[in-house]
């Protein structure tokens, strides 16, 4: 193929060898090969140099100087002038060649630094990193002729919508999200299943463009219902928030310990109700603020301040007592026994400032996951409590990038195990 032909030209280029004696190894014309060093000469010299263990030469404002094809060794090239190129122009097939030829280079063990690379070429380290990661192989190898193809590709206009082509990805998406799964944490986790494979994942936004925008795409149509908003189009956010129950509270959340904030240390806790349709029946959510592991609250009938004690109580009461320092809750009065809940449980209740739900930001993030079943305006009371914890361990099986994606279970696991942990 051409672009072996050149790279293994460039490569004996590199390695000493005079031009002439290079087109021959490489089995090409000669004429050709002297167009390729002219359009090429300052780019290769410097490479040429740093092979030799010689210093890049400077960059200079004038322009590259004769363009006669060179009769000497590589070597001899050393009156041509590298000159500033434009920035932003698209990599050459050149440029590709001499990151081919330095990879190898690193790959056999000597010491080229992206930077060194860059500086060959007259590119920012930046661009051979972003280079590098685009168009290399699925076994991690690059290729100057093949990466040059791949971006040629890239570049045709106009482009067919990934999750047009891909019925398969389509279908494992619908998967993911009636799991509950978002959009956001799908893209994560084909970039880390996939991560030489660019046509098997896609961006989150690609997955919002496939179900807010007509003809983009082949998801079900009705599956914006599994996202946390259950929002068929795009809208602001508002940043309105709901009114909170004023409530006098014997802790405030300005006297946690500091453990808390940082999340140093687990057995820490946030927790608020889950509401149905108007005065019908609700959910308690407790979150433990590192694992993020969740705990679901039966309250079949009523959710008033005895029976969110009696609940809470009952479940809590089976961890064991690291994995229960501190509990956060909201300023409503269904925690009006608060009291009897520090003194069973044996951890204190801190409350938040009024109007400040954002305060247990875990804990709303987390109700706003489990909106993907219990959904608002909906009478909760069609769930049991094997329902809930059905729930809970679905939800607890998710992979969460704050926890690298580990997921809850996972985490809560290892301290249970190895009480050290905590």
């Amino acid at each position: 193929m051409p672009g072996e032909v050149r790279v293994r030209f460039f490569d004996r280029v590199a390695e000493g060898w005079s031009l002439s004696a290079a087109a021959v190894e490489a089995g090409v014309a000669k004429q050709s090969a002297w167009e390729w060093w002219r359009q090429s000469a300052p780019v290769m010299l410097r490479l040429v140099q740093t092979r030799r263990g010689g210093l890049p030469v400077a960059r200079s404002d004038a322009p590259p100087t004769g363009s006669a094809p060179p009769t000497g060794s590589a070597g001899s090239a050393g009156s041509v002038v590298v000159g500033d190129r434009p920035g932003r122009r698209p990599l050459t097939s050149e440029d590709r060649a001499v990151i081919a030829v330095c990879l190898r280079r690193r790959a056999a063990g000597e010491q080229i630094t992206l930077a060194q690379i860059g500086d060959l070429i007259d590119r920012d380290k930046s661009v051979i990193s972003r280079e590098i990661a685009r168009n290399s192989g699925p076994d991690g190898s690059y290729h100057g002729g093949l990466a040059h193809a791949a971006a040629h590709q890239r570049r045709r206009r106009p482009k067919e919508f990934r999750l047009v082509a891909n019925l398969r990805l389509c279908r494992q998406i619908e998967a993911w999200m009636d799991d509950g799964w978002s959009p956001k944490l799908i893209a994560m986790i084909l970039r880390r299943d996939y991560p030489h494979m660019i046509m098997e994942r896609v961006s989150h936004e690609t997955i919002y463009q496939a179900l807010y925008v007509q003809t983009r795409g082949s998801l079900r149509k009705d599956l914006y219902r599994r996202l946390s908003t259950s929002r068929s189009r795009r809208h602001p956010r508002t940043g309105a928030r709901r009114a909170n129950s004023p409530y006098k509270e014997a802790f405030k959340i300005s006297q946690r310990p500091p453990e808390v904030a940082d999340r140093a240390v687990p057995g820490h806790w946030e927790g608020d109700l889950v509401m149905g349709t108007a005065g019908g029946v609700a959910v308690g959510t407790l979150v433990e603020r590192q694992t993020r592991f969740t705990i679901l609250l039966h309250l079949p009938g009523r959710h008033d301040a005895e029976a969110v004690a009696q609940a809470m109580i009952r479940e809590m009461r089976q961890l064991p007592e690291h994995l229960r320092r501190s509990l956060t809750w909201d300023r409503g009065t269904e925690l009006a026994r608060y009291d009897k809940i520090q003194l069973d449980l044996a951890m204190p209740i801190y409350f938040c400032d009024p109007h400040s739900p954002w305060q247990r930001g875990t804990n709303e993030n987390t109700n706003r996951l489990l909106r993907h079943w219990l959904t608002k305006g909906t009478d909760l009371s069609r769930f049991t409590a094997n329902d809930l914890r059905q729930i809970a361990a679905t939800l607890n099986a998710r992979p969460r990038p704050t926890l690298d994606l580990k997921t809850p279970a996972e985490m809560l696991n290892q301290l249970l195990t190895e009480p050290t942990a905590a």
